[in-house]
């Protein structure tokens, strides 16, 4: 099946799975969350190492919650865009310690 061209834009604009899998090891970033709403970029319970990034992508302006080196995001949004699509990219609001953040507590064996 042969795709139109607003299909291919639509595809390119959004992350797929295995993108999402070699985010980590080929630029060591992780997307959080892809095309986040006000509540989501303002949600304290994200690590405080969280970027908002801003770009705009067949005219529509979004944004996306990225964890990583600032130079490390640039690079990924400009491999998967292209030149002049990054507007800005800014600290986000969370609030938790990196090390803490997703770290779940070990449940306790119950002692005879």
């Amino acid at each position: 099946m042969i795709k139109t061209e607003e299909e291919q834009e639509r595809d390119m604009a959004e992350w797929s799975d295995e993108e999402r899998n070699t985010l980590i090891p080929n630029y060591g970033c992780d997307l959080l969350v892809e095309g986040a709403n006000d509540d989501q970029i303002h949600d304290k319970s994200y690590p405080n190492d969280t970027y908002q990034v801003h770009y705009n992508v067949n005219g529509n302006l979004q944004v996306d919650l990225c964890r990583g080196k600032r130079s490390d995001i640039f690079d990924l949004y400009y491999d998967k865009f292209g030149k002049g699509v990054v507007v800005k990219i800014d600290w986000a609001y969370g609030r938790v310690n990196p090390k803490l953040w997703g770290y779940k507590v070990k449940e306790k064996k119950k002692r005879k």
